[in-house]
């Protein structure tokens, strides 16, 4: 995707080969800094503070603090001791652990002097193919924009409502939720995008306001409570999410406030598609509500708000009255009941087991 016209991914190697780069998402939208990693421990860091997000993004990232640890010491012990560190960072999103898990297989039958190479090549066959997944997301969901489209009177925008970040920030490239956007924009759809702020850390305001003007997509910022607003008044015709796991069943755990947005748009008639990598499909995991851990952030999230103040500089602010308790849930689950389908990188399927399952036979155990 692009900046200023010039295209990046979210995750690249460095020029030692060891240390990757990616974008601080804590600085952005006020400035696109760079940030290096250098190790494991740096990488757990950026992963829990949230310098990098996004689920596919953050199993990218995470394979690549394996392959480090590795560099350091590539026992076996080693490998399985820092694979569960990383894993602990971030519990919700399922990509991590299935990318953790990956780079363990493709180096444990290696001898210890070859696993560290091992563990590298598989993390850059891991962003490769999470960026091609992603486009394919997009091509299988461009058809939906297209139908809608075919349906409009002339000269009238296909509207769509995202929750949270789910574009290429999130992802290595092109995102889920915002890939078939993407794809639609490119190819001359008219598309306007209805942006939730995402309280409380405002990944919306921050990112998917930032990145859809970067690459020049119409778009604009609503307060999260505004979407069932909007559809009662016939302005949004498709809701548009991402997920950090899918289960067997269709169920879909996805940023805090998803959930309302599936019921307003069942309430409205507005069709609510979710966008999943095979990474993200967790058919281990049947009930949502009841097998899926909720990750729990800090309450200062809720309290506070980071913003520019007038003389250009970033600072964080109270906006609660001190000794306000503050819960802050980070996920909830949409049921499959709600969900008018899923958007993969095979297709497009129900949101069942049977759906999930003819797409993905070789998951279904």
């Amino acid at each position: 995707m692009n900046i200023d016209g010039k295209p990046h991914r979210s995750v690249w190697l460095g020029e030692d080969g060891r240390s990757i780069h990616i974008f601080d998402q804590t600085r952005l939208p006020w400035a696109v800094e760079v940030l290096g990693l250098a190790d494991e421990e740096a990488v757990a860091t950026a992963i829990r503070s949230m310098q990098v997000r996004g689920a596919p993004l953050i199993g990218a990232v995470g394979a690549y603090g394996l392959a480090m640890a590795l560099r350091r010491d590539p026992s076996i012990a080693n490998l399985e001791r820092m694979a569960a560190m990383l894993n602990e960072t971030r519990p919700t999103a399922v990509n991590l652990k299935w990318a953790l898990d990956r780079i363990c297989a493709a180096v444990r039958n290696h001898p210890p002097e070859r696993r560290a190479d091992a563990a590298y090549a598989e993390a850059a066959a891991i962003c490769d193919d999470d960026v091609e997944t992603n486009r394919r997301i997009g091509a299988h969901g461009l058809p939906l924009l297209q139908e809608i489209a075919a349906r409009k009177p002339a000269g009238e925008p296909v509207r769509v409502l995202t929750h949270c970040n789910a574009g290429w920030i999130a992802t290595v490239d092109f995102g889920t939720a915002l890939s078939p956007i993407y794809q639609a924009h490119d190819a001359g759809l008219d598309v306007h995008v209805w942006v939730d702020e995402t309280r409380p850390r405002n990944q919306g305001a921050a990112l998917t306001a930032w990145e859809l003007g970067a690459h020049g997509v119409p778009h604009t910022l609503v307060a999260d409570n505004a979407g069932g607003h909007l559809m009662q008044r016939g302005l949004v015709d498709i809701v548009l999410v991402g997920t950090d796991r899918v289960t067997r069943q269709g169920d879909v755990a996805n940023k805090i406030g998803t959930y309302l947005k599936a019921l307003a748009a069942r309430d409205n008639g507005v069709p609510f598609w979710v966008a999943l990598p095979h990474s993200t499909l967790d058919m281990k995991v049947r009930d949502g509500l009841a097998e899926i851990p909720i990750e729990e952030r800090p309450g200062t999230e809720v309290t506070d708000a980071t913003g520019r103040l007038p003389d250009g500089s970033v600072a964080t602010i109270r906006v609660a009255a001190e000794g306000t308790p503050a819960a802050n849930p980070a996920f909830d689950v949409t049921p499959a009941r709600l969900v008018t389908g899923l958007i993969t990188e095979r297709g497009r399927c129900e949101a069942t087991e049977a759906g999930l399952t003819a797409l993905y036979p070789e998951k279904a155990g």
